[in-house]
């Protein structure tokens, strides 16, 4: 198990999404029919302005569940490891750092 598997204030496989993984999925769910509608306007020639509309709201709602794992993740994770030991916050916020740095550059 990698050190990024887990976090010490949650058992192991359990995340800081967790309470709200139902609303996670139905998200995904929802943006995965947005797509199949991409593919379905491609499909049948549809205009390309319209295409792209539809594909910019795909990458929004996808960008907004980013955020939305983002804040899960600080709020728990990293608060966890900030309540344990420095040492443990220092790799936690770093993790959030990089993971905002690869957020940022897409």
């Amino acid at each position: 198990m990698n050190d990024h598997d887990t976090c010490s204030c949650h058992e192991p496989h359990v995340h800081g999404y967790n309470e709200n993984k139902s609303k996670y999925l139905a998200r995904l769910k929802r943006i995965e029919g947005q797509t199949r509608g991409i593919h379905r306007m491609i499909d049948e020639d549809q205009y390309c302005i319209d295409i792209l509309t539809q594909v910019s709201a795909v990458t929004s709602a996808l960008e907004n569940v980013a955020l939305a794992l983002l804040q899960d993740h600080i709020a728990h994770c990293v608060t966890g490891a900030a309540k344990a030991d420095g040492e443990a916050a220092e790799a936690k916020i770093a993790e959030a750092m990089k993971a905002i740095q690869k957020m940022v550059k897409s």
